[in-house]
């Protein structure tokens, strides 16, 4: 052991969600379940302790105009931080911030590259913006770039027809699934719309983002290959003022973004029902605040799944989705302590009382 402070943390602790352990200790930044032997510098924190949050869609280092500065993406980062979010899917930023990587007091990041997007089919200065030709090049080059994952945006509005299309074809989405899974990463997907889903999971994608567009005979699809969703409900609530913003120029499409408002709850519970893996992710960065993981957390209770199982979405299951560890012994120890316990509702987790990044105590 070296000279490190040790910390003690009692109360509950959430290993997982019937692992329930009076107590743990921090040593040298790693989670143990002994006493350290001689130990005499201790802190002691007290309190229900969860592993940190994950919020599996957010976007450090992107902004309403596309890439910020490092100070901007810092702030975001610290801003999802002190939220309780101590893991982070980053699904496509333009920025370069694997620097964080070297910071022992920011989140964790498992980065997707940049998105690829179709040719004027997306946000100004978010994406890659290319032609079916290029998809395979790109996803490898992001595959290489990220931590795992590459991330497409596999459909859009498209001007000419007035609504949300696929931008893809389904030859394309094929070769590049296939290319990123040879080099070992996962893909997903942003869709909102219905008509892009069945090529995408038939060609082999890991994951939907916000999947908005799921319908009562694609839902089966969808679980026997199990493809994930990450729902986003706290951006899909934004919905209805995009429609009005869009209404004169684009009726079509704002009738049919308000259709898919209205029915997200429906959407999610049903895809939950059929035993389709549901994650926390806020979509934060862009035009959303950081921090809101507790308040999506909240939103798929809502949307009618159990508490404890919206608390595992963004909690333990999330974490061994995305292949990190939670609170097992020598892990990380990435935690955070509440007042009483998440897994009885799930808004406690808007209060944390002490976050914990590598071992020290940071909030």
């Amino acid at each position: 052991m070296s000279d490190q402070a040790v910390l003690h943390v009692k109360g509950r602790v959430l290993v997982g969600p019937e692992d329930v352990r009076d107590e743990l200790w921090v040593v040298d930044g790693r989670v143990s379940y002994d006493r350290p032997a001689g130990a005499r510098d201790i802190r002691t924190v007290a309190g229900w302790a969860l592993p940190g949050l994950v919020d599996a869609h957010c976007h450090v280092g992107l902004g309403p105009h596309g890439p910020v500065d490092a100070a901007t993406a810092e702030k975001q980062a610290r801003t999802d931080r002190e939220a309780g979010t101590l893991l982070i899917r980053d699904a496509g930023s333009p920025s370069d911030t694997r620097w964080v990587d070297e910071r022992d007091d920011l989140p964790k990041i498992v980065r997707a590259g940049r998105h690829i997007a179709r040719t004027r089919r997306y946000i100004r200065n978010f994406a890659h913006e290319i032609e079916p030709d290029d998809l395979v090049g790109y996803v490898a080059q992001e595959a290489r770039r990220g931590d795992g994952w590459v991330k497409l945006v596999g459909d859009w509005i498209d001007r000419d027809l007035g609504d949300l299309a696929p931008s893809w074809p389904r030859d394309a989405v094929e070769a590049a699934i296939a290319e990123a899974h040879r080099l070992g990463a996962r893909v997903t997907a942003h869709c909102f719309a219905e008509n892009s889903l069945q090529d995408l999971v038939e060609a082999g994608i890991d994951c939907i983002e916000h999947a908005t567009g799921l319908t009562e005979d694609l839902i089966p699809l969808f679980a026997a290959h199990g493809v994930a969703i990450v729902p986003t409900l706290v951006n899909i609530a934004t919905f209805p003022d995009l429609a009005a913003g869009g209404e004169a120029r684009f009726p079509r499409w704002s009738a049919h973004m308000r259709r898919l408002y209205e029915r997200r709850y429906d959407t999610v519970r049903a895809a939950y029902d059929a035993g389709i893996p549901v994650y926390v992710g806020t979509d934060a960065g862009g035009s959303l605040a950081h921090g809101l993981v507790a308040g999506e957390a909240a939103e798929l209770v809502t949307a009618g799944i159990p508490p404890l199982d919206a608390l595992a979405a963004t909690s333990w299951a999330a974490r061994a989705w995305l292949g990190r560890p939670g609170l097992e012994e020598g892990a990380p120890a990435d935690l955070v302590v509440y007042e009483s316990d998440p897994r009885a509702d799930v808004r406690v987790l808007t209060s944390p009382r002490r976050v914990v990044l590598n071992g020290q105590v940071v909030e």
